[in-house]
C-alpha cells in the first residue's frame, strides 16, 4: 500500500523524508509528497509519477525546516494526479495530513463538511481528514485528531502537522500499520521498517486505536480511550532487505499473509448487513436487465478468477457466462454485441492482450466492466465501468493477492447484478453479505495452518508432476492452484474436473504421485470421493481440501487440509489459500527464486 514517513529532530527534515520514501518504493506508487514545517510556515511539494520527479523538481528549493511528513500514494479514490496526490490540507494551510488505508464514509462526511463551509480540491477519501481536524480544533491538535476519528469509519494510518502546534507531529492508526523511531533526540514515523532502519532500530509498534504524539522532548503514546500507556521497545533486528518484506523471506509469502487485509480493503464500504452491494458503478436495472449473456476475458491468474465468476455468476444471475483467454478472444470472431457485459480482468491494468480484447469488446459495441488493481491504467480508463481491489502493490510475480481480490470483486459484482435483476432475496444478499464480511477472519484461521502445509509441501517437492482434481467451482479453484505450483515451482502440475480422470487421465497416475482433491462442494462430495478412490486405486498418494467437520473424507486420503466453515459458494476465496502456500513451498524446497520465477514478468505488455 502506500507508503508513510515522518522527521521530528535537529537535522534538515527533507533529506531524510526522501531518503525514507526511497526506501518505501518497493511498495509501489504512483505519486509522491512531503511537507515540511519550520516555524509556523509550512512548505508542500507534491507530484504525479516516480519519486525522482519529486527529487528533481526540489533540486534547487528544497524545503527547509525540522519537522515534516511525507508519502508515497497508490491511488484508490482519484486517478494519479498532482492534486490527488498527499499531503492534504483544509481550508487553509494550518492542518496537513498524509494518510495510508481507506475512509469508508468519506463521501457522507464530506457532504455534511460541504454543508459547513468547507471547500474540497481533490477526488480523494483523505482530504476529509485536514477539514474534520479543522472543524474539531479549540487549541489542542491531539485533541482533535481523536474527536475526528470517532468520526472515521475504515482503515487507516495518519500523521498529522500544524502551523498552531509547530512543535509536534500527531500519529494514529487503525488497521494500517505505523511504526515511530526513536533516535537521539530525534524522532521518526514509518508506515514500514525499511523507511527509519538507517536512522534507528528501537521503535514502537502502534496497535490499534492507539495514537503517538512526537515532539522535541520525547514520544508519549495513548490508547484510543485517551489514556497515556508505557510501550514496549521493539529492537529490529533484521537487515534492510528483511525489512521491506516485513520480516518475511520472500516478497510472496508476505503477500500470501496480507490477504486477509486485501479482503477486507476490497469490500469496504461496498457491502453492507442488509445486502446492499455499491461499487460505485453507474448501469441502470434498464441497462443491467438488457444483458443476455455475460463474456470474461483475462489471462492466466486473472483468467481463473473469471472460471470461478462463470460459475458464481451463473448460478446467481441464471444467463449464460463465457470466459475467454484475451490473446484467444478477439481472433475467434467473438458473438458479442449490446446485450452482451464484458468483463475485462487484470491485475496490472495494462495487460496487452486483455486491453486488445477490451478494445474488440468495445468495437462490437458491449458494455465493458473492468476489475483491475491499479487506479488510472489503460484498461481502468478505457472500461465503461472499473471495480478496484484495492489489494496493494504486488511484487512478487506470481499473483495471489490480486487473485483473492478479484475473486471478491467478482462476488460484490454478481450480487450487484443479481439485486438490479431480482434474482437474489433479501435474506440470500443478508446471508451473502455476513459470509462475506467473515471472510478475512477465516482467510487469517487457514493461514494459521502453514507449518503443517509446509512439510506436505516438502514431500510434493520431490516429485516433477503432480495433480489437482476438483468438481464444479472447485476445478476452477484447482486450474489456479496448478498454475501457482508450475510457474514458481516448475513441476509439471495440471487441473483436471475429476470426471475426466476415466477419459484419460488416469494413465498418469503411478504410485505415490501427488494428487490434491479439492472437495468443498456437498452436492458434489459423493462423486468426488468415488473419483478419489479411482486415483488411490491405482497407488496415488491423495491430499484433500475440505470444509472443518466433514471427517468422512479422512478414510478416502492420505490427508486433509481443513477449511473453516462458510458457504460454498464462497469456498473459493478459502481453498486458493493452501494451495498457494503448497506452491511457496514446494519453491523454496526446491531452491526456486519465488518471487521471480524464471522466463516471466509481472506484468505482460506485449501480444
Amino acid at each position: 500500500m502506500c507508503g508513510i514517513v515522518g522527521y521530528l529532530g535537529k537535522k534538515q527534515a527533507a533529506p531524510i523524508l526522501l531518503g525514507g520514501l526511497e526506501k518505501l518504493e518497493y511498495r509501489g506508487y504512483d505519486s509522491a509528497g512531503i511537507a515540511v514545517l519550520a516555524d509556523s510556515s509550512l512548505e508542500i511539494a507534491k507530484t504525479v509519477g516516480k519519486l525522482q520527479v519529486l527529487k528533481d523538481k526540489l533540486v534547487d528549493n528544497l524545503p527547509a525546516g525540522y519537522m515534516g511528513i511525507g508519502h508515497t500514494r497508490w491511488a484508490t479514490h482519484g486517478k494519479p494526479s498532482d492534486t490527488n496526490a498527499h499531503p492534504h490540507t483544509g481550508c487553509s494551510d494550518a492542518f496537513v495530513v498524509v494518510h495510508n488505508g481507506i475512509i469508508e464514509n468519506y463521501q457522507k462526511l464530506k457532504e455534511w463538511l460541504i454543508n459547513k463551509g468547507h471547500t474540497f480540491k481533490s477526488e480523494t477519501d483523505t482530504e476529509v481528514l485536514p477539514h474534520l481536524i479543522e472543524h474539531h480544533y479549540k487549541g489542542d491538535l491531539a485533541a482533535a485528531v481523536q474527536d475526528m476519528v470517532r468520526l472515521l469509519e475504515g482503515s487507516y494510518a495518519l500523521a498529522i502537522m500544524s502551523t498552531k502546534e509547530p512543535d509536534k507531529i500527531v500519529a494514529v492508526r487503525k488497521d494500517s500499520p505505523l511504526v515511530v523511531g526513536l533516535g537521539q533526540e530525534e524522532y521518526f514515523l514509518a508506515s514500514d521498517i525499511p523507511a527509519i532502519l538507517n536512522h534507528t532500530r528501537e521503535t514502537y509498534i502502534l496497535e490499534d486505536g492507539e495514537m503517538a504524539v512526537l515532539t522535541a522532548d520525547g514520544v508519549t503514546v495513548y490508547n484510543s480511550l485517551g489514556e497515556k500507556i508505557v510501550k514496549e521497545i521493539f529492537h529490529v533486528q533484521w537487515d534492510i532487505q528483511a525489512a521491506e518484506r516485513g520480516g518475511y523471506p520472500h516478497f510472496m509469502l508476505k503477500e500470501i499473509f496480507e490477504q486477509p487485509r486485501a479482503i477486507k480493503d476490497t469490500t469496504s464500504g461496498r457491502i453492507n448487513d442488509a445486502g446492499i452491494v455499491d461499487l460505485g458503478l453507474q448501469m441502470t436495472p434498464t441497462e443491467i436487465a438488457k444483458f443476455e449473456k455475460i463474456a470474461v476475458v483475462a489471462c492466466g491468474t486473472a483468467s481463473y478468477a473469471g472460471m470461478v465468476g462463470k460459475y458464481v455468476m451463473e448460478k446467481m444471475l441464471r444467463i449464460p457466462v463465457e470466459v475467454d483467454i484475451a490473446s484467444e478472444f478477439r481472433y475467434r470472431d467473438p458473438l458479442v454485441d449490446e446485450k452482451t457485459l464484458v468483463l475485462v480482468i487484470s491485475q496490472s491494468g495494462e495487460t496487452a492482450d486483455t486491453l486488445a480484447a477490451l478494445r474488440e469488446a468495445k468495437a462490437r459495441k458491449a458494455k465493458v466492466v473492468a476489475i483491475t488493481n491499479v487506479v488510472g491504467s489503460s484498461v481502468s480508463r478505457e472500461a465503461d465501468e472499473v471495480i478496484y481491489t484495492w489489494a496493494g502493490p504486488e511484487i512478487a510475480v506470481a499473483s495471489t493477492k490480486a487473485y483473492i481480490t478479484q475473486l471478491v470483486a467478482i462476488y460484490l459484482l454478481s450480487m450487484h447484478l443479481a439485486q438490479a435483476k431480482g434474482m437474489i432475496s433479501q435474506h440470500e444478499a443478508e446471508e451473502l453479505a455476513l459470509a462475506i464480511k467473515k471472510l478475512p477472519e477465516l482467510a487469517d484461521e487457514v493461514l494459521g495452518q502453514a507449518a503443517n502445509i509446509e512439510l506436505w509441501a516438502k514431500s510434493i517437492a520431490k516429485w516433477e508432476d503432480a495433480f489437482f482434481i476438483g468438481r464444479g467451482i472447485d476445478f476452477a479453484v484447482g486450474l489456479e492452484g496448478a498454475l501457482k505450483l508450475k510457474e514458481i515451482s516448475y513441476i509439471h502440475a495440471e487441473a483436471y474436473a475429476a470426471g475426466e480422470l476415466k477419459h484419460g487421465t488416469l494413465a498418469l497416475i503411478v504410485d505415490n504421485i501427488p494428487v490434491i482433491a479439492l472437495a468443498t462442494q456437498e452436492a458434489l462430495f459423493d462423486k468426488m470421493v468415488s473419483n478419489i478412490k479411482e486415483v488411490k486405486a491405482r497407488g496415488a498418494n491423495v491430499t484433500a481440501v475440505a470444509f472443518a467437520g466433514n471427517e468422512e473424507i479422512q478414510a478416502s486420503v492420505d490427508q486433509v487440509i481443513y477449511l473453516p466453515k462458510t458457504l460454498p459458494i464462497l469456498a473459493p476465496v478459502l481453498t486458493v489459500i493452501p494451495l498457494q502456500l503448497l506452491a511457496y513451498y514446494a519453491a523454496v524446497a526446491r531452491g526456486s527464486d519465488v518471487d521471480k520465477p524464471r522466463n516471466l514478468a509481472k506484468s505482460v505488455t506485449v501480444e
